[in-house]
């Protein structure tokens, strides 16, 4: 099979996905290491027999909504190159945002005292894919920084770990806790950025329908602190308990940031209120959706 005959094979066997074409390509990127370029140009190359097969078993599972990046491994977020599993919430484009008013927050720190050491909390980070790229951001401008990456989810944190390794020069600066949001984490920080399960507990059931595989525990926001459904249906849960709990563990003058999504926005900026933050605010996306909610302690 060439790369060529992959590309048609590709495209008439994933007739359910929204982009096959896009699909097939990324898969044989993976496969051949060409870019996209190198493809179009190699359409003829053959692939070996290994490569065949897994490209085959790749289209097989794509075929039943398994996404692409779980199937590669690799997901592109803030130029950068992650590394997921389905132990982790394959990164958005949308969250991109949450990094850059981050980095505008540390910013701002950095403008007020040029040796700050900000101290910076990524809760429920997944595959860090938040508190890593804030991390490179800062490592590239020789900011100095220490970094918590906290999830409930000890197969995520490992696999925030292997993005650390693969992604930063040092990590030393860097904390790793397993934690039931800030139960085993007794500091403060002057920014936390977080972007928690918030989706609806019936719309996330109906989202894995569609075979996409991701984990549940990072979409369900109605859950309570024992992990059962919380009998809600507003993706508040986990954020009600959540907002007083980041407003306890941030320094005077500290940062929250939250992506919450276009679900409860509102709902979440009130929350902030109600817990002492000032100068709320909700920041829109590039699809002028309500995204994050930003407060100061």
């Amino acid at each position: 099979m060439t790369v060529q005959q992959a590309k048609s094979y590709g495209k008439s066997n994933l007739t359910l996905s929204p982009t096959p074409l896009l699909d097939t390509e990324v898969i044989l990127q993976h496969i051949t290491g060409f870019d996209k370029t190198h493809l179009l140009l190699n359409r003829d190359t053959e692939l070996s027999e290994e490569q065949e097969q897994f490209f085959i078993n790749a289209i097989e599972k794509r075929k039943t909504g398994f996404p692409v990046a779980y199937i590669t491994g690799h997901k592109e977020f803030f130029g950068f190159d992650f590394y997921v599993t389905p132990d982790v919430l394959i990164p958005k484009p949308d969250t991109e945002l949450l990094v850059e008013l981050a980095l505008d927050a540390l910013e701002d720190k950095f403008r007020a005292n040029q040796n700050a050491i900000p101290t910076i909390c990524d809760m429920c980070s997944g595959s860090g894919c938040v508190g890593l790229s804030i991390a490179k951001k800062l490592q590239e401008a020789a900011h100095s920084f220490t970094l918590t990456c906290a999830d409930i989810s000890e197969k995520a944190l490992s696999v925030a770990q292997k993005n650390a390794s693969r992604l930063c020069a040092s990590t030393d600066s860097m904390h790793f806790v397993q934690s039931n949001l800030f139960e085993n984490i007794p500091h403060s920080f002057d920014l936390i950025a977080t972007n928690p399960p918030y989706v609806p507990h019936e719309e996330s059931i109906e989202l894995l329908k569609d075979g996409r595989s991701e984990p549940l525990l990072a979409l369900d926001g109605d859950v309570t602190e024992t992990g059962e459904f919380s009998g809600t249906n507003d993706g508040l849960s986990l954020i009600r308990r959540l907002v007083p709990q980041c407003y306890e563990h941030l320094n005077r003058n500290g940062v929250l940031i939250m992506e919450t999504g276009e679900y409860n926005a509102q709902e979440t900026s009130e929350l902030f209120k109600s817990a002492g933050f000032r100068t709320v605010r909700i920041e829109y996306d590039l699809n002028e959706m309500m995204r994050d909610v930003i407060g100061i302690k």
